[in-house]
């Protein structure tokens, strides 16, 4: 049995990721279900699932980069990554709201994750995510937020100082439990469609998964009306199942009927803006709160939330064009998102264009690829340097592809879980999905240029998958710190060349590393040489390059791109 933490640290956090992720995908269903505020859509489950998954795997990455394994990563280096995966994947409303609760928390948990601790992260977690809110609503998540840290702050003064981590998960989680009971008499939404809050369920669900972590055993779930079940009347104002003022047990959250939802006045979840926008933005503090007036003034549900420069920003409104283009003007906005509600819950009454029969989505590492492989007639996913794809952005990038057949491009080898699950949840909507394990972008680059949509799906993915594994891969990077490498003892500073995901280079310079890695390369023979230059790499680094290859080895060719964005200075293919 694995040992209780005595405080939430870096393992800690990692556990109760995981169990938050799992509780989520337990349970989104039935959220999805019960989703009639702000927007009967039906996907606030879906949202927080996804916005954990982001949250999840940033944290299992600062695992993986951990040099020995031998000892977890620091705590504050743990809980900054769970903030920051959440932000940077967070959906709609709730997802957005759950990442500034996770901010919010992380602001404290980063100077420790004892019990006092806790009930402060708790605390500023609520008084974030309700400034985070434009127009706060009793009766949501954000009422639950506040009673979880509430409760955890009673049990906490107390106890004088010396309560234990374990008693203020507890209360945290019965406090938000009992909200949560409550909140059909707050919102007359939620009361008359026999409800409590979905965004709040979810909260009490991350909770539940909290006291897990911290105690080894689940909160009890309780039976409960899922979807598809007629629940009893709502009586009185009482939540289905509790009677009026009655305490619930613990996990005793009722739902209404699949597709249960309210009456049409905007203020209560009805007929409302046409369109939900998410993006985030790459801002200063000043040109942020510019943006929230202009965003108010546009539509409602506005969430922005986020800091030091980086903000996750969500509103519904009728001009999504409007909307971005304030996001335009207030810094860099990117990986936006826009969804026609009539259209996600089935209502759109426009004709529909029939599916193709073929497309393929790639994964690239900056907006040069992107313009690249959409001007190939591909779809593509954005991986920014430190912020790789969760499964429901590749899920979400397979259905803008609108056709039957689809061949994934990850590009990245720690991507392979991510496409997997990606490929899988697409395989069950209908979509034939074939996933080519390319591991760099030159591969994918590779396999982009022989897909031939007019020939058979198996003929095309073998023929790409082909192109793929012929074409060897290479980047440059800048040591970070002093390592061991199959090459040698790196520096800070170093320009590390990697073929084939492993060093074998160590210079001083990006050009004459980059000569080496190319002569080691084209020793073992190629027809072609391609080169992806970074944001910052002057067009003479290219012009040097392709004159080297042109003067050592007369029979190949080299095509040069620009990548933009991207975490290296220089991708190399050679096929």
């Amino acid at each position: 049995m694995p040992q209780l933490p005595d405080d939430l640290n870096a393992v800690a956090v990692r556990t109760w990721c995981s169990l938050a992720l799992e509780a989520l995908g337990r349970e989104r269903a039935e959220i999805d279900a019960i989703n009639v505020y702000p927007i009967a859509d039906g996907d606030t489950g879906t949202n927080l699932y996804l916005t954990v998954e982001s949250a999840a795997a940033a944290v299992e990455a600062v695992f993986a980069a951990h040099e020995t394994g031998a000892t977890a990563p620091g705590t504050a280096d743990a809980v900054r990554a769970m903030a920051h995966g959440a932000l940077i994947g967070a959906r709609g409303n709730s997802g957005t709201i759950l990442a500034q609760l996770l901010r919010g928390m992380a602001g404290v948990l980063v100077d420790g994750g004892d019990a006092a601790h806790l009930s402060l992260a708790l605390a500023r977690a609520a008084d974030a995510a309700r400034r985070a809110v434009a127009h706060p609503v009793e009766g949501t998540v954000l009422t639950v937020a506040t009673a979880a840290a509430e409760s955890a702050a009673e049990v906490e003064a107390s106890a004088d100082g010396s309560a234990d981590l374990c008693a203020v998960v507890h209360a945290a989680h019965t406090g938000a439990l009992a909200a949560l009971a409550k909140t059909p008499e707050q919102l007359a939404v939620l009361g008359r469609a026999g409800v409590v809050d979905a965004g709040g369920r979810g909260l009490v669900a991350v909770l539940g998964a909290l006291v897990e972590t911290v105690t080894g055993q689940a909160p009890a779930r309780s039976p409960r009306t899922g979807p598809g079940k007629t629940p009893a009347p709502v009586d009185g104002g009482s939540v289905v199942g509790l009677p009026v003022g009655g305490t619930p047990v613990e996990g005793d959250v009722t739902l209404g009927p699949a597709g249960a939802g309210p009456p049409d006045c905007p203020e209560d979840g009805g007929t409302g803006p046409a369109f939900e926008v998410i993006y985030l933005l790459e801002a200063g503090d000043e040109q942020v709160a510019l943006l929230r007036t202009r965003l108010d003034a546009l539509g409602d549900s506005l969430v922005v939330v986020g800091g030091d420069g980086l903000w996750h920003v969500h509103v519904h409104v009728d001009d999504a064009g409007a909307a971005v283009e304030a996001g335009v003007e207030a810094g860099r906005p990117y990986r936006i998102r826009i969804t026609h509600f009539a259209t996600e819950s089935g209502h759109d009454l426009r004709v529909q264009a029939e599916p193709a029969q073929r497309a393929v989505v790639v994964v690239v590492p900056g907006d040069g690829l992107a313009g690249l492989c959409t001007e190939a007639g591909a779809t593509t996913v954005i991986a920014r340097p430190g912020e790789p794809p969760a499964s429901g952005e590749l899920v979400d990038a397979i259905r803008r592809a609108h056709a039957r057949e689809v061949v994934l491009l990850p590009n990245d080898a720690a991507l392979r879980h991510t496409a997997a699950a990606a490929a899988e949840q697409a395989r069950s909507e209908g979509v034939r999905v074939a996933l080519v394990p390319t591991r760099a972008a030159v591969q994918g680059i590779a396999a982009l240029a022989v897909h031939e949509p007019d020939r058979g799906f198996d003929e095309d993915v073998v023929a790409m998958t082909a192109a793929a594994g012929a074409t060897r891969y290479a980047e440059l990077a800048v040591a970070e710190r002093q390592s061991w490498t199959m090459a040698g003892i790196c520096q800070a500073g170093d320009i590390l060349g990697l073929i084939d995901g492993d060093v074998a280079v160590i210079g001083a310079d990006v050009p004459a590393t980059a000569r080496t890695v190319l002569d080691r390369m084209l020793a073992a023979g190629g027809e072609l040489v391609t080169l992806v230059l970074g944001e910052d790499v002057p067009d003479a680094l290219a012009d040097a390059l392709e004159e080297h290859v042109r003067e050592g080895h007369l029979a190949v060719d080299t095509v040069v791109y620009r990548g933009g964005h991207q975490r290296a200075p220089l991708l190399i293919g050679v096929e």
